[in-house]
């Protein structure tokens, strides 16, 4: 039996355990409370097949809180530093060589592609367009309090660097055609006019509003094309290509027509389109993923505006689902659709 005894122990993990362990000829039976558990537990789906207990742990809620204070927070952070944009383009407007001593500087689009008068205009409309779609979108999301509060956020922070790179490098006019409004050389009042007629018309060139140059690295009108598609892609359901097949195209003509009209320098579109599609996809990477959010030593939370990113999504435990309902409670209920997520966030997801 000492001999049994020691095979017995050096077959521990045998797939036949519950029987015993075949040890030349002879079987080993193993009495084991844990084995003895799992025959009843065969036997007891035996009899009840359709009927299956699963354990959920407790505490794993989805916590998805609107949070409204955060999101006026954030939109005020948006209105400041669009206000701190009107203020910069006044500043910078008196900066600018003139064009007939310095003039426009050389690029290779504006090489090969003659300027084309209503161009710009196309910009301006589709830019309008996908804005009013956006924000028609936003109002109807289930959790419109958590994506407005991101989309503000994110334009805040995407102007608020518009205001330092135009300001530390004033380009001269990037074509002839540009006819800038006079210099006022020091009036104050007159400047504060200034400001307040680009707020009242948006900074659009299509309202009469815009007559100042100096704004050019990099481009605003950019910075909302690409904006407004990435939110529009992002938060709508994955079965809409269509729908983000037509915004895309939008978005993408109106920047291409910027750089027909002649009314920015190529690096001011690549530049506004990287760094506001990196800020939208390092947002949403610490947003979507618990491992980047949590994690102190990732690399992405070292960013300057980690606190502020701390401060809006400290309860938002999960990623913001697709779902949709009406802005006020008498309508039918939301439907919902699962939504689209870009291609960082799926990988880590199906690991």
């Amino acid at each position: 039996m000492a001999t049994v005894d020691h095979q017995c122990e050096r077959h521990p993990t045998d797939g036949h355990a519950h029987s015993g362990v075949s040890t030349g000829g002879r079987v080993c039976p193993v009495h084991s409370p844990k084995a003895e558990e799992s025959k009843r537990a065969h036997k007891g789906l035996g009899r009840h097949r359709d009927y299956i207990k699963i354990s959920v742990p407790e505490g794993k809620t989805i916590r998805l809180p609107m949070e409204w204070w955060k999101t006026f927070l954030a939109f005020f952070y948006a209105a400041f530093n669009l206000v701190l944009t009107t203020v910069m383009i006044t500043v910078v407007h008196e900066r600018v060589p003139a064009k007939e001593t310095s003039p426009p500087l050389p690029d290779k689009f504006f090489d090969y592609i003659d300027r084309v008068k209503w161009a710009f205009t196309v910009t301006e409309v589709n830019g309008m367009v996908l804005v009013g779609i956006w924000c028609t979108q936003m109002v109807f999301h289930r959790y419109r309090s958590i994506v407005g509060r991101r989309f503000f956020f994110l334009m805040g922070t995407l102007y608020m660097y518009r205001c330092v790179t135009m300001y530390i490098t004033t380009l001269p006019v990037p074509g002839m055609h540009m006819t800038c409004a006079p210099k006022l050389y020091g009036d104050s009042q007159a400047k504060l006019q200034r400001v307040l007629q680009l707020i009242s018309g948006a900074g659009l060139s299509i309202t009469g509003s815009h007559m100042m140059c100096g704004d050019f690295l990099y481009s605003g009108h950019t910075v909302m094309l690409t904006l407004t598609y990435l939110f529009i892609k992002e938060y709508s359901p994955r079965s809409f290509w269509w729908y983000h097949l037509l915004c895309w195209l939008m978005a993408a003509t109106g920047v291409v027509c910027i750089l027909v009209a002649h009314e920015h320098y190529s690096v001011d579109v690549v530049v506004a389109y990287f760094i506001t599609s990196r800020l939208f996809y390092w947002y949403h990477t610490m947003a979507n993923v618990q491992a980047v959010k949590c994690s102190p030593s990732s690399y992405l939370t070292h960013t300057w505006w980690n606190p502020i990113f701390n401060f809006l999504e400290r309860n938002v435990q999960n990623q913001v689902p697709c779902s949709f309902c009406w802005p006020v409670t008498w309508p039918p209920a939301c439907l919902k659709n699962p939504c689209k997520n870009y291609s960082m966030v799926q990988s880590v997801r199906e690991e």
